[in-house]
C-alpha cells in the first residue's frame, strides 16, 4: 500500500496532536443529562458573587519583592538574596507559610523527574542540578533579622512562623539567600544557548516565590511537575542583576538605572526608539562582533516591575538589540523590543522582524481586550521554544516567518492571559493557553494584512476533538499527545463557536470583555467566567459549559429526512434532523431549491431539550435540492457524511469508469508523457501547528531514492525522516531512528511513486466511481475509492471541471488515518503541482502547507539521499 505520505505526518501528529477516533455507533441522546439543572454546585458569596464579579468582601493576598542577585557566567550559577513583603488580606491568621522553589524540578530526585515518560519529552530533565540552595530564611522585624525553621519538600518550602500572621492586612517581611546552578535545558521555561559570541541567558522560576493563599483553596500547594505552570500573587517587584560588564540585559519591566549600564549610543537609540513607529537599531551586529566600547568588571542593571505576579530576564554578550515604540489607546508610552543572537539574523524572514511582530500583537490585543500594562515588551532569542512571562517572552532563535509570528503572537497573548487575568494554571491550563489561543486567531487575521492568517474548517477536526481527557483536566494528568487539543484548541474552538453560533459577536464580545476588566489582576476560577458570561451576555449556557468542558460528549448533528407538507412542495417543507451524540449545539442549515436560491436557517440549541429529534417547517415553494447542516463547517462534527441531504443528486455521466476519471486528471497536469519524463523532483514547503512553524522538504531520483524530511525549527528537531537508497530504507521519529520490518519497508518503499494513481491502475487494487457527484469546497467532485490488496482504503476526489486532485482520506475500517486536501494548482516545466497542502492529522489538527518551490529534472545528486 502506498499510505506512506500519511504515515510520516502522523508520526508528526503524534508529538503535537490527539488521536483519531474511530467512527463507532452514536450512543442514545439523553436531553436530561444534556440539559440538567444542577450546574452550578455552590451559590455565589461575599466573596464571589452569583453574577460572576467579585464579592463584595473579595479579598486576595500579595507579595511584594526587592531581589539582588549574581550571575557568574564562569560557573552558570546565580546567587541572590529576596526580601518578600506578605500581605495577609485573607481573614484568617496564618501559622505558616508556603513558598515555591520551582528550581527543585532539576533536582535527580524530584517529583518531576520521577513523572517523566522513559521517552523524554519537553518537560522532562536532560540534566540534574542540586536545585536551589537555600543559605538562610529569615522574618524580619522591626530591621531585625530572625531566623526561622522551614522545610523543604521538592519544589515546595514550608516556613514555620514564630508567631501567626495577622489577618485583615497585616504584613511581614521575609528575607531569603539562595543560588542555583542554571541548567542548560530548564523543562523548555530557561536555560541558557551557546552562540558564535557567547551564552545567552533565559532565566525564570529564579527566586523563592509566594505561593497564592486563596478563599477556594486556601494554600494552593500543587507541586510544580514541568507541564503545569503557575499561580501567583501580584505585587511590586524591585530587582538588581550584576554581571559581567559587555552583557546586555532585558528583564520584565523598566530598566532605570540605563545611564549606569548602556554606552551613550545605546542611550541615544533608546530614545529615538521610544519615538519611532519603525525599529531602530539599539546594538547591531557589527557592536556585537567588535564592541565600540570595552568595559571590564561588574555592572548591576536595576529593573522595577510593577503590579505583576512574576518577573523574568535574559542576558548575552551575543545580542543585537532593537526597538520602536508601542502605540497604546491611552497614548501612554512603552516600547517593544527584542534581542537575538546574530545567528537568528541569517535566517531568512526571521527575527529583524520580531520587534514589527511583537507590535502588531500588543497593539491589537490592547485595542481589542485591554490595554497592555507593562513599559516594555521584550521577545528574547534563545534556545525556549515558546515561553511567557510579564513584559517578557521567550522565543527559539530558529524561529522564522510565519513560525515567528505564531510563537511571538502567543506567548504574548499570554500577557492578557494569565499575566492579567491571574487564574490558576497550575489547574485549569484552558483558562490561559485555551483563550490566548482564541486572542490570537484575531490577532493573525488583522495583522499585516492576514500575512499569516489561515482560516481553520473545525469540522475537519470532528474525530480528534472528542479524545481521551476532558478539558476540565488538570495539565499534568492529560495524556501527552492530548494536551495541545485538551489545553489549547478545543477550548480556543470553544470560544469560536460561543461568539459565532450561540451568542454573536457584540453580545460574546462585551461579556468576554466584562470578564476580564472584572477579574484583571486577580485570581478567578472557571466558575466566575462561566456565571460573567452567563450574566453579562443574558444566556444560561450550562448545556454549553457541562458538554464542552465538564465533559467529553461528541457532535453528531444529522438531517435525518425532508417531506412535503400534503406531498406539495409548494404548501412548504418538513425537515427533520437529528442529534444522535450527547452534545448539543445550535443548528445552521443551507437549503437549496431547485430554482437554485440558497436560504439559511438557524435554530438554537433548545430545539433539544425534549429530544434527538427535530422537525421544522420551511417555507418552500419547490422542491429542495439540498439541505446542509453547519456549511461553515464550524462545528466539529464526529460524521459530517450525515449533514447533507440530497433531493436530486447530480449523476456521473454513464459510462464513466474509475479508470477514465484518473487519466483524464493525469491529461489535466501535464499527460502521462511529461509524468514518465520526471527524472528528479524537488519540493520544499512551510507550515506551522499551534504557532510552531514546519518545514517539509522532498527529494526524489529515479529509480530508487527518496528523501522525506519534516523538520520543527523551534525545537531544532526532526519530527520525521524518510530516506530511501536502493534497498536501504532508513526511517527516523524525533531524531531516533525506527525499527524497520520487511512489511515497513516494502510500505516506505511506495514513496517511490511520485504519481500512486498510475500503481493503483496496475498493481489489483480495487477502484470504484461513486455513480454521485460529491461536493468538496462546494463543488462537484467525482470519488474514486481505492480498496488495497492489504484491506485499506483510499478515497479520492477529482474536481469535476478541471479534473484536479483535490482531496485524499485515508481509511482503516471505519477510521480516518489521515486526510490531505490539494489546491492552488501551477505549472512547473509543463507539470501541474499543487501549491497548497491541507493536511488533517489525529482526526482534530491541520497543518496548512504552502509550497515555495518545485523543481523537475534539476539534476539532483546522489549524495543528497545520504
Amino acid at each position: 500500500m502506498r499510505s506512506n505520505k500519511f504515515l510520516l505526518f502522523c508520526l508528526l501528529g503524534a508529538s503535537l496532536a490527539g488521536p483519531a477516533l474511530a467512527q463507532t455507533e452514536a450512543p442514545k441522546y439523553d436531553p436530561h443529562a444534556a440539559f440538567n439543572p444542577l450546574f452550578y454546585s455552590s451559590n455565589g458569596n461575599e466573596y464571589r458573587s452569583a453574577s460572576g464579579a467579585p464579592g463584595h468582601k473579595y479579598w486576595q493576598n500579595r507579595a511584594d519583592y526587592v531581589i539582588n542577585t549574581t550571575l557568574d557566567t564562569g560557573t552558570h550559577r546565580l546567587t541572590g538574596s529576596v526580601a518578600i513583603t506578605y500581605t495577609n488580606n485573607s481573614p484568617d491568621q496564618l501559622p505558616f507559610l508556603w513558598l515555591q522553589l520551582d528550581q527543585n524540578i532539576f533536582r535527580e530526585d524530584s517529583r518531576g523527574s520521577a513523572t517523566a515518560v522513559v521517552t523524554g519529552g519537553r518537560f522532562a530533565n536532560k540534566s540534574y542540578t542540586k536545585g536551589d540552595e537555600i543559605k538562610s530564611v529569615s522574618v524580619v522585624s522591626n530591621g531585625k533579622a530572625t531566623p526561622v525553621r522551614y522545610l523543604i519538600s521538592d519544589t515546595r518550602m514550608q516556613i514555620f512562623l514564630p508567631k501567626p500572621q495577622a489577618a485583615n492586612g497585616a504584613a511581614l517581611q521575609i528575607k531569603i539567600e539562595y543560588a542555583f546552578d542554571i541548567p542548560q535545558y530548564g523543562t523548555d521555561r530557561m536555560g541558557r544557548l551557546t552562540t558564535q559570541n557567547g551564552w545567552v541567558y533565559e532565566i525564570a522560576q529564579w527566586y523563592p516565590r509566594m505561593e497564592v493563599y486563596d478563599d477556594v483553596l486556601g494554600w494552593n500547594s500543587i507541586p510544580y511537575q514541568g507541564a503545569a505552570e503557575f499561580y501567583l500573587e501580584y505585587g511590586n517587584f524591585d530587582y538588581k542583576i550584576t554581571a559581567p560588564a559587555g552583557l546586555v540585559i532585558v528583564g520584565s519591566g523598566e530598566l532605570v538605572n540605563s545611564a549606569q549600564v548602556l554606552t551613550a549610543k545605546e542611550q541615544a537609540r533608546l530614545a529615538q526608539a521610544y519615538k519611532s513607529d519603525k525599529t531602530v537599531m539599539i546594538r547591531d551586529s557589527s557592536e556585537v562582533a567588535k564592541p565600540t566600547e570595552s568595559r571590564k568588571g561588574n555592572l548591576t542593571w536595576h529593573f522595577v516591575c510593577k503590579n505583576a505576579r512574576d518577573v523574568s530576564w535574559a542576558a548575552s554578550k551575543a545580542f543585537v538589540w532593537d526597538a520602536a515604540r508601542l502605540k497604546l489607546p491611552s497614548g501612554r508610552k512603552a516600547l517593544a523590543q527584542s534581542v537575538y543572537p546574530t545567528e537568528a539574523i541569517r535566517r531568512p524572514n526571521g527575527w529583524f522582524r520580531s520587534t514589527e511582530f511583537v507590535k502588531g500583537c500588543i497593539e491589537f490585543y490592547s485595542k481589542q481586550w485591554f490595554e497592555f500594562t507593562y513599559p516594555v515588551a521584550t521577545n528574547v532569542a534563545g534556545s525556549i521554544s515558546g515561553m511567557e512571562y510579564p513584559g517578557i517572552v521567550f522565543c527559539s532563535w530558529r524561529s522564522t516567518g510565519s513560525g515567528l509570528w505564531g510563537v511571538t503572537d502567543h506567548e504574548f497573548g499570554h500577557n492578557w492571559f494569565p499575566m492579567i487575568v491571574g487564574s490558576n494554571e497550575r489547574k485549569y491550563a484552558w483558562m490561559d493557553e485555551g483563550f490566548n489561543t482564541f486572542i490570537n486567531q484575531g490577532s493573525t487575521e488583522a495583522f499585516n494584512k492576514g500575512e499569516y492568517y489561515t482560516p481553520m474548517q473545525v469540522q475537519n477536526t470532528g474525530r480528534g476533538m472528542f479524545g481521551t481527557d476532558p478539558i476540565m483536566t488538570i495539565p499534568d494528568v492529560i495524556q501527552n499527545s492530548y494536551l495541545g487539543t485538551a489545553a489549547y484548541y478545543k477550548p480556543a474552538a470553544g470560544l469560536t463557536i460561543l461568539r459565532n453560533y450561540i451568542l454573536g459577536k457584540e453580545r460574546f464580545e462585551f461579556a468576554f470583555r466584562t470578564y476580564i476588566n472584572r477579574w484583571a489582576f486577580k485570581h478567578p476560577t472557571p466558575w466566575d467566567f462561566f456565571r460573567t458570561m452567563e450574566n453579562a451576555a443574558g444566556e444560561d449556557l450550562s448545556w454549553f459549559w457541562r458538554g464542552w468542558f465538564l465533559e467529553n460528549w461528541a457532535l453528531d448533528q444529522a438531517v435525518k429526512d425532508v417531506k412535503y407538507v400534503s406531498g406539495d412542495p409548494a404548501k412548504g417543507a418538513l425537515i427533520t434532523i437529528e442529534n444522535r451524540d450527547q452534545l448539543v449545539m445550535p443548528v445552521v442549515l443551507a437549503i437549496t431549491d431547485s430554482n437554485g436560491k440558497t436560504d439559511t436557517v438557524k435554530l438554537p440549541a433548545e430545539v433539544w431539550q425534549r429530544s434527538g429529534t427535530w422537525t421544522f417547517k420551511y417555507n418552500s415553494a419547490t422542491k429542495l435540492t439540498g439541505v446542509v447542516i453547519d456549511p461553515a463547517k464550524g462545528l466539529p462534527d464526529i460524521d459530517p457524511s450525515n449533514n447533507v441531504w440530497k433531493g436530486e443528486v447530480r449523476k456521473v455521466a454513464t459510462g464513466t469508469t474509475a479508470t477514465d476519471v484518473i487519466n483524464r486528471y493525469f491529461a489535466a497536469i501535464g499527460g502521462m508523457d511529461k509524468l514518465n519524463g520526471i527524472k528528479d523532483q524537488s519540493m520544499s514547503a512551510m507550515g506551522s501547528v499551534q504557532g510552531t512553524e514546519i518545514s517539509m522538504t522532498k527529494k526524489y531520483k529515479s529509480p530508487d531514492k527518496y528523501y522525506m524530511d519534516i523538520y520543527i525549527a523551534a525545537m531544532g528537531a526532526h519530527a520525521s525522516r524518510l530516506i530511501i537508497n536502493g534497498d536501504s530504507v532508513v526511517a527516523e521519529q524525533m531524531g531516533n531512528r525506527m525499527p524497520v520490518d520487511a512489511d515497513m519497508r516494502k510500505e516506505l518503499k511506495g514513496s517511490l511513486e511520485l504519481f500512486p494513481e498510475r500503481e493503483y491502475l496496475s498493481d489489483g487494487a480495487k477502484l470504484v466511481l461513486s455513480p454521485d457527484f460529491e461536493q468538496v469546497n462546494g463543488k462537484d467532485a467525482y470519488k474514486v475509492t481505492v480498496t488495497e490488496t492489504d484491506g485499506e482504503v483510499i478515497e479520492l476526489y477529482f474536481d469535476a471541471a478541471s479534473y484536479y486532485k483535490v482531496k485524499s482520506i485515508n481509511k482503516q475500517g471505519d477510521q480516518i488515518t489521515g486526510m490531505l486536501e490539494f489546491s492552488d494548482y501551477k505549472d512547473v516545466s509543463g507539470i501541474k503541482f499543487p501549491f497548497t497542502l491541507v493536511n488533517t492529522i489525529g482526526g482534530n489538527q491541520q497543518i496548512n502547507f504552502k509550497v515555495n518551490e518545485v523543481k523537475v529534472n534539476s539534476g539532483l545528486n546522489d549524495s543528497e539521499f545520504k
